[in-house]
């Protein structure tokens, strides 16, 4: 998958609503509206010594998140590699550590943002404050060689990934269950662990650090290629017919259900209890604003797809098809649209109640000031 190409995709809420809504307003827009799964990080009991082999106390205590899939869920097989993560946090890290199931490791690059994808790697996604702007990537080979970047916005909306951009002072470490480069061997499988200064994904000054609740907007993605062996090493598989290298696969945590890491409304989340490694691993309630949210995104999709039929904006939401009101269960809201053929933001307002958010032409989404 080219990380540095537009993607512009088709794409409708999971949440319950009239059959008339779930119809007209909905339809053709399921798959990005599937639940993104969640998971919840407690607190590490003591240091972490971050040497990839998973040792302290904590880490046992830490729940696996469920196996990785195909990054467009169940409509590709399932991968025939498993792969899952575990996460802790402290005042200062987020700690995580990854294991990958592989027979056959392999690695090239050595060098300090490499394209790191270019190798068998596990990367890492964060938008801590889920407006799906200033989000952060890091990716990691078997070398424990780091890639790690900032975008401003994802690519539908014209952003640009600052490549010089580092995780000041993250930790990071590999260890191998097998031998990496050696094709006449059978090995196991892989494990990544990592220290993420809260300080390097924090806006402005001030260390933000997450209180009991707090929910990131996080995914995960493993890279993996078809490879064969020639003269003793690892070849990457060509098309017999393209003599081009056949697609990478792309298996994620929380489906994307598109192939394309880019769309961070789609990512899981990460939420933080502040009780330690050990408790009982329940999620909590995700807050009412997500659920505003989609209806915000659907709007927005279907922008999307206008402006690609008429080469602009809508400017009315009887152009979208798009009610002005909301009424489901636990769910009464209205919605404003002001826009120009070239830009608009769009508001959802509780009623009753003083909850707004509001989304872009850009898919930024925020809390509104007003209406």
């Amino acid at each position: 998958m080219n990380r540095f190409i537009f993607f512009i995709s088709v794409f409708i809420p999971f949440f319950c609503i009239p059959a008339v809504y779930a119809q007209d307003l909905f339809s053709g827009y399921e798959h990005l509206f599937t639940p993104p799964l969640q998971y919840t990080a407690y607190q590490a009991n003591g240091p972490i010594h971050i040497d990839g082999k998973l040792k302290e106390a904590s880490w046992s205590n830490a729940a696996w998140s469920a196996y990785f899939t195909d990054i467009e869920g169940d409509k590709q097989p399932a991968p025939p590699l498993q792969t899952r993560f575990k996460l802790l946090w402290d005042s200062q890290y987020v700690y995580i550590a990854a294991e990958l199931e592989e027979p056959h490791i392999w690695a090239t690059l050595k060098q300090h943002d490499a394209i790191i994808f270019y190798d068998n790697d596990f990367e890492i996604f964060i938008d801590p404050d889920g407006d799906t702007h200033n989000y952060y990537e890091i990716e990691v080979n078997a070398f424990n060689t780091i890639f790690d970047l900032f975008l401003n916005k994802p690519y539908r909306s014209g952003g640009v990934p600052l490549l010089n951009w580092d995780v000041q002072q993250l930790k990071s470490a590999v260890s191998v269950k097998g031998t990496i480069n050696r094709a006449n061997n059978t090995d196991k499988k892989w494990f990544v662990e990592m220290a993420i200064p809260l300080r390097s994904v924090s806006r402005g000054n001030k260390v933000q650090v997450p209180t009991n609740g707090v929910a990131w907007r996080i995914n995960f993605s493993r890279v993996q290629y078809e490879t064969e062996i020639i003269n003793g090493g690892y070849i990457k598989k060509t098309d017999t017919l393209t003599h081009r290298t056949v697609p990478e696969h792309n298996w994620v945590w929380s489906p994307q259900r598109v192939v394309n890491m880019h769309l961070p409304e789609r990512w899981g989340y990460l939420q933080f209890s502040t009780e330690k490694a050990g408790a009982a691993n329940i999620n909590m309630p995700l807050p009412t604003a997500e659920t505003y949210k989609k209806y915000l995104w659907l709007l927005f999709y279907k922008q999307q797809q206008y402006r690609q039929q008429h080469k602009q904006y809508a400017t009315e939401l009887s152009q979208l098809n798009f009610p002005s009101a909301i009424e489901v269960p636990a769910l009464n809201c209205q919605i404003v649209l002001v826009a120009t053929g070239l830009q608009y933001t769009a508001i959802i307002q509780s009623i009753p109640g003083t909850d707004r958010w509001q989304i872009d032409q850009e898919g930024k989404i925020s809390k509104a000031t007003n209406l």
